[in-house]
């Protein structure tokens, strides 16, 4: 590891070689590294005690579903960027793990004789394992494409899905399939749905944070810089990438069984959407795609405005549009994504800081004047 990836600048050493200095104004320091590990900590407690207290603070009907949403979007974003963000690999076919599992929480709940309730939630993990199951043939085959081509290739086996699920006998077609009513209080009914959805976001952040900080997030990030020199270096580039691809599609096909869940009934057109797959791609980007918080961050806002105009001014359209000009300025704004920008201005006032403070002159003696110390 490199200078550049410790924080320390190179200078050279008795013997001549670079050796590494660590800079404390950028927390480098021990005393500075268990500083920032603790207010990591000290942040990540305040957003999940805040996101917890959504429900408490905000009883509106309303206000909690378009929470139930946005976590759903979250936990999906979240995942998505764990393949398509740290393989670099763009992926549009998400949405066959997200309606895969819908299915497969509808169908088992309605085979099964779930009477609805708290023990539909159990079903959420048998919903990820069908996505996950379906990703491995899906992987196998998209993933042998490079890039562009796999862009391509996920799309055409979206639409594969999207068109079995309209013409199977078992799918409903086009008159979907009804889920058991929930038995919740209707003053609090979105409030479970709510806290169930904090849990796998949670866990899926979790599962984020330990592949980028392991040894397989470093071979994906090579993937990502450079596939053909990742492969002369050892890594095994297509089991990484299906491994990766599989994690993936667990906590989607999770939160589609809990949206529909959520919904009371699932339908194709619903279940296999496209649109589905641009909002994840356009919330990682956003935010940031390839960071841990930056798809968090995306989804958060982008979804949460998106159900807030659609409910406050769907009646004439103008939901679209100040969706779109939001969209576009910050694309024009921060074209690498809110986290990256945030994280490059901070970087550049440290070192500017840094700069100032290790190039004031120190003042000196005119010539000729005797008798003046400093």
């Amino acid at each position: 590891m490199d200078a550049r990836e410790t924080g320390a600048a190179p200078v050279p050493d008795s013997g001549g070689s670079a050796a590494p200095v660590l800079d404390s104004a950028d927390g480098a320091t021990p005393d500075g590294g268990r500083r920032q590990r603790w207010l990591t900590l000290a942040g990540i407690a305040a957003a999940v005690a805040l996101l917890a207290a959504f429900p408490v603070m905000f009883t509106d009907p309303t206000a909690t579903s378009i929470g139930v949403f946005t976590l759903v979007f979250m936990v999906a974003t979240a995942a998505w960027n764990v393949f398509s963000g740290y393989s670099g690999y763009l992926a549009l076919g998400h949405a066959v793990f997200f309606g895969s599992g819908g299915y497969a929480v509808a169908l088992a709940a309605r085979d099964w004789h779930f009477k609805g309730g708290w023990d539909v939630f159990g079903l959420l993990p048998f919903g990820g394992l069908v996505a996950a199951a379906i990703a491995i043939p899906f992987g196998l085959i998209a993933l042998r494409t490079r890039r562009h081509t796999f862009v391509v290739v996920t799309i055409a086996i979206f639409f594969i899905f999207q068109l079995a699920a309209f013409n199977l006998g078992f799918t409903g077609g086009t008159s979907g399939i009804e889920l058991p009513l929930a038995p919740f209080s209707p003053t609090s009914y979105n409030d479970p749905f709510f806290y169930v959805g904090l849990v796998i976001l949670i866990l899926t952040v979790a599962m984020s944070w330990a592949v980028r900080r392991s040894r397989f997030g470093l071979q994906l990030l090579a993937i990502r810089d450079d596939e053909d020199r990742a492969r002369g270096l050892g890594v095994k580039v297509g089991r990484v990438k299906l491994t990766a691809f599989v994690l993936s599609a667990f906590p989607v096909g999770m939160v589609g069984g809990l949206y529909f869940y959520f919904l009371g009934q699932i339908f194709p057109q619903f279940a296999y959407d496209p649109l589905f797959d641009i909002s994840l791609a356009l919330m990682a980007f956003l935010g940031g795609i390839g960071t841990l918080l930056g798809p968090l961050l995306g989804a958060l806002v982008l979804e949460a405005l998106q159900q807030y105009f659609t409910q406050s001014l769907s009646g004439n359209g103008t939901y679209l549009i100040a969706y779109g000009v939001l969209f576009l300025a910050v694309i024009l704004l921060l074209p690498r994504g809110v986290i990256p920008t945030l994280t490059q201005l901070i970087a550049n006032r440290r070192a500017r800081t840094n700069i100032g403070l290790e190039g004031t002159p120190e003042p000196t003696i005119p010539s000729g004047v005797a008798g003046v110390t400093r």
